[in-house]
């Protein structure tokens, strides 16, 4: 038989907000993270806005030593990995450090510190470049260091599956103590890509917004008007545990994790196969994996990348399977306000989706002002909406052709433990903000 998987922790670093909490308020009141990029000067590039994390202090979670030897996107990392691992109370010497695991990756691994040592090699030779460099760009680095941080000897990995990393690594831990490999999984995804070298990448490829002159309404997923993603940073890891586990230790339970399904179109390295099928795939897996219909998801926390082919494919694949049940279903993108996490999107996504679970409250999508034709589904356009849900399904897509769908469930003994969001936060905004 499987075993059952919980949640029990989560932390997150993100544009809007750096603990659940915090995150998912403000979400809610429709806050837009987005702004022009501080981390170097953008002129000259087609995109100068990106959305930053603005109040990260690695001093804060980090010692002078570890800061030195990690690239941002592992500081982000391990960052969120301490917020979870406390907030799941992990330092409990009934676990066996030998069944803690750890599966966090990220998209492009160290991109600000390679880019940084490759200058001072150009300007000061081979002789001066950082020993730290040759770990600290690696991918796997996020799950090295997280495993040192809380004392995980159990299994880990970096799977990395472009924008669908964050969800890839969940789904595939959740697997792990499914079937007897661990008890306890820390898993997620970590981004730094607000580099000189990021931001000049995917606007070789026009995949970014250029709307530059209005950076709060730049991300505007499934609106008639959208022209691209907007970079975001941040992390999101979550403490996944097999049930019977947690309920001895006597830790609270967010919500349960009941599905995952993957899929790849193998059909474009970049682009998205128009007619869904691969997303199709992975949401039906992710169904049947739970042993669910349709009609039982109260929610999906969409993808929504706020590019055309992503939205349209997107909108599409909803369609299909959800059938008549498709207008009916609320679906949200909350990249309208972080911008697009990359490899964190899909874990933080989870975070927002198991906020949502908690408090009956569903993230708005920000900027949609006019739907493209076509997309005749209920995006919950500028304000967020009330709605108890028992189940929510959270899509990620990323480059590769790689689709990953998530089905979370509200955990009924938790109910009421997270206070919900008051009515008047909720609804102070319709429109999202510059920072």
């Amino acid at each position: 038989m499987r075993r059952r998987v919980v949640i029990t922790g989560m932390g997150v670093l993100t544009p809007v907000g750096n603990t659940p909490e915090i995150f998912f308020s403000r979400l809610l009141e429709g806050r837009s993270g987005v702004g022009p990029i501080t981390r170097f000067d953008p002129t000259g590039y087609p995109t100068t806005i990106a959305a930053e994390i603005d109040d990260f202090r690695a001093e804060d979670y980090l010692d002078r030593k570890e800061i030195r030897r990690m690239d941002l996107f592992t500081r982000f990392a391990v960052a969120a990995a301490r917020m979870a691992a406390e907030s799941a109370r992990l330092d409990d010497p009934r676990i066996d450090r030998n069944r803690i695991g750890v599966m966090v990756g990220s998209g492009s691994g160290g991109l600000s510190m390679i880019q940084a040592e490759h200058e001072r090699v150009l300007t000061s030779g081979p002789s001066r470049l950082s020993p730290y460099l040759a770990p600290a760009m690696l991918v796997n680095m996020a799950c090295g260091e997280i495993a040192i941080a809380v004392g995980a000897y159990g299994p880990s990995a970096a799977v990395v599956t472009a924008c669908a990393t964050g969800a890839s690594c969940i789904g595939e831990a959740m697997r792990m103590i499914r079937y007897g490999e661990a008890d306890v999984m820390l898993a997620g995804g970590s981004e730094a890509p607000v580099t000189p070298l990021g931001l000049a990448a995917f606007s070789r490829i026009r995949a970014l917004s250029r709307r530059n002159d209005e950076p709060g309404k730049a991300s505007r997923p499934f609106d008639r008007s959208r022209d691209g993603f907007v970079a975001g940073e941040g992390a999101g890891v979550l403490v996944l545990e097999e049930l019977e586990h947690a309920l001895k230790r006597g830790v609270p339970i967010l919500a349960e994790l009941v599905g995952y399904g993957t899929s790849t179109d193998a059909h474009h390295v970049t682009a998205p196969r128009a007619d869904g099928a691969g997303a199709v795939r992975s949401m039906t897996l992710a169904l049947r994996d739970a042993g669910l219909q349709p009609e039982d998801i109260g929610y999906v926390n969409a993808h929504g990348t706020g590019t055309p082919l992503n939205d349209r494919m997107e909108a599409e694949a909803i369609r299909q399977v959800f059938g008549e049940w498709a207008p009916k279903v609320p679906v949200s993108s909350i990249k309208s306000m972080t911008g697009h996490l990359l490899g964190a999107a899909g874990a933080v996504e989870l975070v927002a989706s198991v906020q949502t679970l908690r408090t009956g409250w569903i993230p708005p999508t920000i900027n949609l002002e006019e739907p493209d034709e076509g997309f005749e589904l209920d995006f919950v356009p500028g304000r967020a909406r009330r709605r108890e849900c028992e189940f929510v399904m959270s899509n990620s897509f990323g480059f590769g052709g790689h689709n990953v769908s998530l089905i979370v469930k509200r955990w009924e003994e938790g109910v009421g433990s997270f206070s919900p969001i008051p009515e008047q936060v909720c609804f102070g905004t319709t429109a999202g903000h510059d920072k």
